[in-house]
């Protein structure tokens, strides 16, 4: 594989007793645009007693975009806001100068009745002179996520731009997410459509590029430029996320993003000294590692 690529497998970390498959950040590329951390979630059966359930814990300095395939989770944050997120719904929250929320799986699912579990949890760093906004909560249903079919390949554009088309949430830099699903053997065009660094997370299936086969689990990064086409088997889904790197290379530490270490040091000890802004009605914590 050419040096400016790279070819990433996911490493188990583990959630809150729900084990994720993480594929960003790694050593050798911290970034892909402004996509600063990505986490595989399943495919996991849920049942009686094993339910998905984040506690409350912090951030700064980024936007979480949840993104589901399966199942639902609950999303509460110390704004007040209480949004279930279903199967191709986009959940965006923007953490700016500090918020706090929570991901669980919602009561009316908890009967013992099981359920699958299948998504992506993705951080975007804030550009500098938007890492101390105010926070806010964004939420686009199913229905408003751009779809088209082209030939035996179908397209959802979750965010940002691509493919000549814009997504309701477009954030806060150039980037741009895209769920793609081919039916049938189908070779897509990226020439032009997308713009930037992008990395191709296989949920399902494999892809072949110029360097080789990539399969469900890996990740390859790449720029635009060099990644003119990808061959998708059949009954393949891909994720393509990226844009242009930020001007200005963030920081990362736990949850937090920044653009000097001191920002980072204060937001932990705010943690520690319980200074965050606290989710309506819940005392769980999460502790600094």
């Amino acid at each position: 594989m050419a040096n400016n690529k790279y070819l990433v497998n996911e490493r188990q970390r583990d959630l809150g007793g729900f084990l994720v498959g993480r594929l960003l950040p790694f050593r050798q590329k911290r970034q892909v645009g402004p996509f600063t951390f990505i986490d595989h979630m399943g495919p996991v059966e849920l049942s009686s007693g094993k339910y998905f359930d984040v506690d409350q814990h912090p951030h700064i300095g980024l936007s979480t975009l949840t993104y589901l395939f399966e199942g639902v989770m609950e999303h509460r944050d110390s704004l007040g806001t209480v949004q279930l997120i279903r199967p191709g719904d986009v959940g965006f929250m923007t953490a700016g100068h500090g918020v706090t929320h929570t991901e669980r799986t919602p009561e009316d699912h908890r009967d013992g009745q099981t359920m699958i579990m299948h998504g992506y949890q993705i951080w975007v760093a804030l550009p500098k002179d938007k890492a101390e906004m105010e926070p806010q909560f964004q939420f686009f249903a199913k229905e408003e996520i751009p779809t088209w079919q082209s030939g035996e390949v179908t397209y959802r554009l979750a965010a940002g731009r691509a493919f000549g088309k814009e997504a309701p949430l477009q954030g806060f830099s150039d980037l741009f997410m895209v769920d793609i699903y081919a039916q049938k053997p189908s070779t897509i065009q990226l020439c032009d459509q997308i713009n930037g660094e992008v990395a191709f997370v296989i949920v399902r299936g494999e892809i072949t590029t110029p360097d080789g086969i990539v399969e469900a689990g890996q990740m390859l990064i790449s720029k635009t430029d060099e990644q003119c086409e990808i061959c998708m088997a059949e009954d393949t889904q891909i994720l393509l996320f990226g844009g242009q790197p930020l001007e200005h290379e963030p920081l990362l530490m736990w949850n937090f993003v920044a653009y000097d270490k001191d920002r980072l040091d204060k937001a932990k000890q705010d943690w520690k000294n319980m200074k965050f802004p606290q989710v309506p009605g819940d005392t769980t914590y999460i502790s600094f590692p």
